[in-house]
């Protein structure tokens, strides 16, 4: 996962995570990333600076885990994902099938988590149902 500092061409700015750059290309390109203020489609990501961190993978871990914004968002990505679990319902890997099943039967309303690939992520952005990945992070401790 990566995270980006977006803006607007009303210079909005707000961040978004994102799979990786390669997915933020996509969706940028297929306009479906849109400012959340002002709701315009023409979005570039702001410079950022990547924070580095040591030289050894067991410092780089250990300071990532200390880092005060990680452990915020971790905790914003648990009360997600148990509010997800919560209201609504699990359907795994049918969550193509289910999500059709709402957007083509308007009577038929329910809020709905699963899993699909990444081309079935991308056959349902084509037909235009809009998606929202949530990193799915345990809430064990490492």
């Amino acid at each position: 996962m990566i995270k980006y500092i977006l803006k607007c061409k009303n210079k909005h700015e707000f961040e978004s995570w994102f799979l990786n750059s390669i997915e933020f290309e996509k969706l940028k390109e297929k306009k479906l990333i849109k400012c959340i203020f002002c709701k315009s489609k023409n979005i570039e990501k702001s410079i950022m600076s990547p924070k580095i961190l040591g030289s050894s993978k067991k410092e780089i871990n250990d300071n990532f885990l200390k880092n005060e914004e990680f452990t915020k968002v971790k905790k914003d990505l648990l009360k997600i994902r148990k509010f997800i679990e919560k209201n609504f319902e699990f359907v795994g890997d049918k969550f193509p099938h289910e999500v059709r099943n709402i957007y083509y039967n308007k009577k038929q309303k329910k809020n709905i988590y699963g899993s699909a690939t990444t081309e079935e992520k991308d056959e349902l952005r084509e037909e235009g149902i809009e998606l929202t990945t949530v990193p799915w992070i345990s809430d064990k401790e490492n």
